[in-house]
């Protein structure tokens, strides 16, 4: 599947609240949507309230679609309280490697 749309975010969690903003990250994907190809969860090794994700999705349409949707609201709602100000976002295209978790 080709990715047409991605980014990458860095997060700052509340101090303390790193491993609760993963939590809520990882539950994320549950949510079913065969358009989103790559959607992969990381930490500072330095600092564990600096959370990173990278989203690749099949288009931007896509993508907008998604967060439109009441499950995607919810899940959003759900992490402001945990975040430390507003997430940085990076225009990122996933185009191959590995990832065995």
């Amino acid at each position: 599947m080709t990715i047409g749309h991605g980014f990458h975010a860095t997060m700052t969690a509340q101090a303390g609240k790193g491993d609760e903003l993963v939590e809520a990250l990882l539950d994320a994907p549950s949510l079913p949507n065969d358009d989103c190809v790559v959607f992969l969860v990381g930490r500072s090794a330095g600092d564990p309230d600096t959370v990173y994700v990278t989203e690749g999705w099949v288009s931007q349409e896509a993508h907008a679609r998604f967060f439109a949707t009441e499950p995607a609201k919810a899940m959003v709602a759900a992490l402001q309280p945990l975040l430390a100000g507003e997430s940085r976002y990076t225009d990122e295209v996933p185009v191959g490697g590995k990832a065995a978790l």
